[in-house]
């Protein structure tokens, strides 16, 4: 390729696990131990609830003689069965989940196969899922079970009478772990907010052409016919009459390159231009046969399309996009005025030694070739015909040639024939038959499987977190039934005792939402790079987030308030 080419060198993970992706996955990785750890905190909130409804029989035991680590034992072996027996039906939920995000989306895991064919419970998932569930069950049933293996006898049957207490004094730990749960829920669900405002921003995006009824295949041109650009043009033109004269079909051309799958750029000196260096600039180059704007409805800004006059005999011609000429045309220059050389300052490849000088003939809308995530990049269009015989070599040696259509209807409904047309034009099969919805889908579908992702996940935590501050609330009513009946025989409204649960409640809730805010703010930059047109910290997100969060806890703190405020004075008394 020439003295100053160079290569890289990659590992085969590194190939088939792109640096974007890796960083993808680790994010991902990140929400689930988050909702892990909300879920362990539920859990040993409610092994709390239940060591403290259990102080009596551990104390018995006890006094009976069994040891404490005796106790500690049998309440662990309780809670990594509990543990063991929902990793077990996580791994059943987490294979049908797979099942039902794959029905939803198949686009972005590529090599899971046709509808998830090759997707499997491999041994290493099942082994860390179990040792997962081992290891928490251990580490979140240890602290009840200590906590419950201290229970003395005595003090068990004094306080067996009185069950008041002093409220959020007694629950210490269990409110802590709330707070964990609601603010490691606003870390997921700000996460979450974001990923889908990123979503809607790319749905919003122009991609410069029209994707509705276009339908694409491809053909390998890997015969010796196909060597030289008169070969592949010959037979372009024969397949493109045969498909153009199908009822239903609008347009049809022929391309090296569709938008969004990819391309090759190259280098090239704009003549009698003075440059900095050994060229003008840099831009991706697609060849095409005529009809390809008018299939892709790629509006022609300045000039004229190509047309079957410019052949290998004609003089070489070129069209750029607005977004090259905005480049080097920014003075207010007339690009068509000007003439490129394409492949200047590429070394010694050998491929362009003969690619001549071309005239600029037109100028067309910008595409955003490489992803709707992406600005568009400078393009250079030659027509099929006059690319040198040594570059069209190397280009369908390592690409197939892909054929575009635009029909009047659905595209399904004449695919069959598009493709038999092409076979019997050409003589080689036809394969990757796709529609060009299908193919922005696909340039899209990572983004949106990470927005479900952190979607389920936000929600779980939400619904979680829900749970968690439910379960203390009413477990603190319930303790406190005989403190709320003598307020309420000492003439306390049942709406004063509502207030009360629900302050108490909102303390918490405040408490997380405030934690989660902070760790949302530092954490926030991690995500930039999967985000689009959307700040890291986007005052939107970070204000309605914790607002709905707020507002949903409240509703959870609102039912045993309620319930609290309906106490009997005599049946709490009574109950004392």
């Amino acid at each position: 390729m020439g003295e100053n080419s160079g290569f890289t060198v990659r590992t085969v993970q590194e190939a088939m696990v792109s640096r974007g992706a890796r960083r993808t996955l680790w994010i991902l990785v990140g929400a689930v131990a988050f909702v892990l750890l909300i879920a362990c905190a539920n859990v040993a909130n409610l092994l709390l609830v239940r060591a403290t409804g259990r102080g009596r029989e551990m104390a018995i035991r006890a006094a009976l003689g069994a040891g404490r680590w005796r106790i500690v034992r049998q309440l662990l072996t309780e809670s990594v069965l509990l543990s063991m027996t929902g990793g077990v039906l996580g791994l059943v939920l987490g294979f049908l989940g797979m099942r039902g995000l794959l029905a939803v989306n198949t686009a972005g895991l590529p090599r899971l196969g046709d509808a998830g064919s090759l997707m499997g419970m491999d041994w290493r998932i099942v082994t860390f899922t179990l040792a997962l569930s081992l290891v928490t069950g251990i580490l979140f049933g240890l602290v009840p079970a200590l906590v419950t293996s201290r229970a003395d006898l005595n003090a068990v049957i004094k306080d067996s009478g009185s069950r008041s207490g002093s409220g959020f004094g007694q629950n210490k730990t269990r409110s802590v772990l709330v707070v964990v749960e609601l603010g490691l829920c606003v870390v997921l669900l700000i996460g979450a907010a974001l990923l889908i405002r990123t979503s809607l921003a790319i749905g919003r995006v122009d991609p410069g052409f029209t994707a509705t009824n276009v339908l694409t295949m491809r053909t390998s041109l890997t015969g010796p016919q196909f060597q030289t650009s008169d070969g592949v043009e010959q037979a372009a033109r024969s397949a493109l009459e045969r498909i153009r004269s199908i009822p239903g079909v609008m347009q049809a051309t022929a391309t090296c390159c569709v938008p969004l799958q990819g391309g090759f750029g190259l280098r090239f000196n704009i003549i009698g231009r003075t440059n900095e260096g050994p060229f003008t600039g840099r831009g991706s180059v697609s060849t095409s046969s005529s009809g390809y704007f008018e299939t892709f409805e790629i509006p022609i800004l300045r000039g004229r399309d190509f047309n079957d006059l410019d052949d290998g005999n004609a003089p070489a011609v070129v069209i750029i996009n607005q977004t090259l000429a905005d480049e080097h045309w920014a003075d207010g220059g007339d690009p068509l005025a000007d003439r490129l050389l394409i492949g200047s300052g590429s070394g010694n490849m050998q491929e362009l030694a003969e690619e001549p000088i071309r005239q600029i003939i037109g100028v067309v809308g910008d595409v955003r070739a490489n992803g709707l995530a992406n600005e568009p990049a400078p393009i250079m269009y030659i027509p099929q015909a006059q690319v040198p015989d040594a570059l069209n070599a190397l280009i369908v040696e390592i690409t197939p040639m892909a054929w575009v259509v635009r029909t009047e209807v659905d595209p399904a409904t004449v695919s069959a024939t598009i493709q038999e047309e092409l076979r019997l034009a050409t003589g080689v099969p036809v394969t990757d038959i796709r529609s060009m919805e299908e193919i922005v889908a696909i340039s899209t579908s990572r983004r949106r499987v990470n927005m479900l992702l952190m979607s389920v996940f936000g929600g779980s935590a939400l619904l979680l977190a829900a749970i968690g501050i439910y379960g203390l609330m009413a477990y603190s009513v319930q303790q406190r039934t005989p403190e709320i009946g003598i307020r309420m025989a000492m003439g306390a409204e049942g709406s004063e005792v509502k207030n009360m649960v629900i302050k108490q409640g909102m303390v918490l809730i405040l408490m997380g939402v405030a934690a989660g805010l902070g760790a949302a703010y530092f954490l926030a930059n991690v995500l930039a790079s999967v985000l689009f047109e959307v700040e890291p910290r986007d005052v939107t997100v970070f204000v309605s987030v914790p607002v709905i969060l707020i507002l949903i806890a409240l509703a959870a703190v609102w039912i045993p308030a309620r319930r609290a405020s309906r106490v009997d004075p005599i049946e709490a008394l009574r109950y004392e």
